[in-house]
């Protein structure tokens, strides 16, 4: 059985539109690849700006309480140390629960931006 032209034409567009269409995943996947990063970039940006403004808030909030402290306690030294013994308790509680409010909320996260299809 001998091929015609016909069916020779017939290869090659096929194997011309499969070119294309691999290609065209490509460049899918590279768009894709993109945005994905884009948000997460944007929000570890929105992060570090949040993180900074709370970390300038807790330094005013706790100058406040040293001040609010030292007038109803009489000393400066006690009231420094109320506070930072209260932030080293706030720390060491975030560190403790470090999986329930920074782990899981991030894997869960990245799991959705990475691996949901959102079409």
């Amino acid at each position: 059985m001998f091929v015609n032209d016909k069916s020779i034409d017939t290869l090659t567009d096929l194997f011309k539109e499969i070119k294309k269409y691999i290609t065209l995943q490509g460049q899918y996947a590279k768009l894709e690849i993109v945005e994905k990063l884009t948000t997460l970039l944007s929000m570890l940006i929105l992060i570090f700006i949040i993180v900074l403004l709370v970390i300038m808030a807790v330094f005013y909030f706790s100058s406040m309480l040293v001040y609010i402290l030292a007038s109803l306690i009489g000393s400066w030294t006690l009231s420094y140390a109320i506070i930072g013994i209260f932030l080293l308790l706030t720390a060491f509680i975030v560190y403790k629960m470090r999986r329930q409010l920074i782990v899981k909320p991030m894997v869960n996260f990245l799991a959705k931006l990475f691996l949901e299809d959102h079409q």
